[in-house]
């Protein structure tokens, strides 16, 4: 990995690392973060490159927790995608929801309303994941960033 983007691996890492509630999550949303980077590193060059590298840390973060080792790689892309839908557009308490067909996993992400947090616009959410039947959840706290991706901060 060049050295702009195991930069780009460690700042994100950090930051969401720094932004945890300290539970006992907080390893899986950091290794979800440094393989979600690693993943990310792998697509795009140059300034895409470290933007993957970037985008792939914020989306292992948001399912970067014990659940997410649990889910595949088209799992964690739907997952991300109902999120993105969630947070962009969710209305509070609306069930915003994804299903693998091929792996027979499915979740759903509900948002509470808005607010804002250190000038950033911030939604609390529940994300519960079902894998092989059994309901896993995770609560947490995303914020969009100026670029208006999300990432997880607690």
């Amino acid at each position: 990995m060049r050295k702009p983007a195991a930069m780009a691996v460690a700042a994100t890492t950090l930051l969401v690392a720094a932004c945890g509630p300290g539970q006992k999550a907080d390893g899986g949303l950091v290794g979800g973060a440094v393989l979600g980077g690693i993943v990310g590193n792998q697509f795009g060059k140059g300034s895409g490159r470290i933007l993957g590298t970037v985008a792939g840390a914020m989306i292992g973060g948001i399912v970067g927790n014990d659940i997410g080792r649990q889910l595949d790689e088209r799992d964690r892309h739907l997952a991300q995608e109902a999120e993105f839908e969630a947070f962009e557009r969710g209305y509070a308490g609306r069930p915003y929801r994804w299903r693998n067909e091929r792996s027979n996993r499915y979740g759903e992400i509900v948002p509470t309303e808005r607010y804002y947090r250190g000038g950033m616009d911030c939604r609390d959410y529940t994300h519960t994941i079902y894998v092989d039947g059994r309901p896993q959840a995770m609560r947490g706290t995303a914020c969009r960033n100026p670029d208006g991706t999300w990432r997880s901060v607690g």
